[in-house]
């Protein structure tokens, strides 16, 4: 693990110097955001009812819509460019889209699935659907700037949509349905990516210029796949993650990476950055210690105790009632800035600060890039 991290940053390191000295900082006025849960910050619930205490308990004090204790890596990514948290597209109260908007809603997926929400499945706003529904912001957003009037300042200006940076943050929810479908790999991931391709060609079709693409985590490494998968101590690496299902992360981002290498080449005005979020989580979770974190496969707001402090029947905020009263059963742990996971699912904001601090200054990137730079397009290899 060690001589593959040194080689990773040696060649990343090659990277970064291939980056033309003359190019300046880039300006985004603006961030548009599709994906799940990582960077869902209120569409879900907004949606279909908001999250309870004591989610959002480490900085707003309340549920803020996220799925933490505090911000998200996309809410550093707009703080870092000098920006407003970025509200969710389906969020109507009091929402400020001046500076762009979040179409990311929690259990979303790349590829519509046929279980409902309600049955225990997933979003019905999957990546098509946040499309339409990014065509229509963009459509009706102009008529509403054209027309003026109150609304005028909560509107981005025409000119923000091809200067924007475009986020993306999907798939680890494709990965799941997947494996339970019992699906074949030869069909569905290389599905999912040809519509991953379609929608953000379409993006660039509508102006979009830059592109910052995060690829799947380890989820093998996660609470809540580590207590349903049934895993003996064989299927567990070194560092205690679950093999198979990051052997399934891994070649869905090495489809990935294909994918992004082909929209390179068939969109060349466009500026793609492609982040390896696998590599820089599981770094996290393998060497918790030496970066300030204990217990990485253990929820912070959980119930059940044992390793994992997860239980899919009471959840983190989850109530009940006990000899007639009403008590918190999902309870958060005493100090969420030490730990990695919050919820079994999700991260807490000291690893996602951690996280954005690493893969901001480009070492984890290709091109080796750092985010204020992530609208000059990649050099070409000679």
């Amino acid at each position: 693990m060690k001589l593959q991290l040194l080689s990773f940053l040696s060649v990343h390191l090659l990277l970064l110097l291939s980056v033309p000295a003359s190019s300046s900082p880039c300006h985004f006025p603006a961030v548009f955001n599709l994906g799940d849960s990582n960077s869902d910050t209120g569409g879900l619930s907004a949606t279909f009812g908001p999250l309870t205490y004591p989610y959002g308990e480490s900085l707003f004090g309340k549920p803020a819509g996220r799925y933490s204790d505090g911000r998200l890596i996309i809410d550093f990514i707009a703080e870092s460019l000098g920006l407003p948290y970025i509200s969710a597209y389906l969020d109507s109260m009091g929402t400020n889209f001046s500076h762009g908007a979040n179409f990311a809603t929690a259990l979303s997926t790349i590829l519509p699935q046929n279980i409902t929400l309600s049955q225990g499945g997933y979003s019905p706003f999957s990546l098509d659907v946040q499309l339409k529904q990014f065509l229509q912001f963009k459509s009706r957003s102009q008529m509403i700037y054209n027309e003026g009037g109150i609304y005028k300042d909560l509107i981005p200006k025409e000119e923000y949509f091809s200067r924007a940076l475009y986020t993306f943050d999907i798939g680890q929810n494709d990965l799941t349905a997947f494996y339970f479908l019992n699906e074949s790999t030869e069909e569905y991931i290389p599905n999912a990516l040809k519509e991953f391709f379609r929608v953000v060609k379409s993006i660039y079709e509508e102006g979009g210029r830059s592109f910052w693409i995060h690829n799947t985590g380890p989820l093998g490494c996660l609470p809540y796949v580590l207590v349903q998968g049934h895993l003996a101590p064989s299927d567990l690496d070194s560092a205690g993650c679950a093999i198979r299902y990051n052997k399934l992360a891994q070649e869905f981002n090495r489809m990935l990476n294909d994918t992004v290498a082909q929209l390179r080449k068939d969109l060349p005005l466009a500026a793609f950055t492609l982040v390896d979020m696998y590599s820089i989580k599981y770094l996290l979770v393998s060497q918790a210690t030496k970066q300030g974190f204990v217990l990485p496969f253990r929820a912070c707001c959980g119930y059940g105790g044992g390793v994992y402090n997860y239980n899919s029947n009471f959840r983190c905020g989850d109530m009940a009632k006990v000899n007639g009263t009403m008590i918190l059963l999902g309870k958060s742990c005493r100090n969420p800035r030490k730990r990695i996971n919050w919820d079994g699912v999700h991260y807490t904001e000291a690893a996602n600060r951690w996280v954005f601090n690493q893969i901001s200054r480009g070492a984890f990137s290709d091109p080796a890039m750092p985010l204020s730079m992530a609208c000059h397009r990649k050099t070409p290899t000679k």
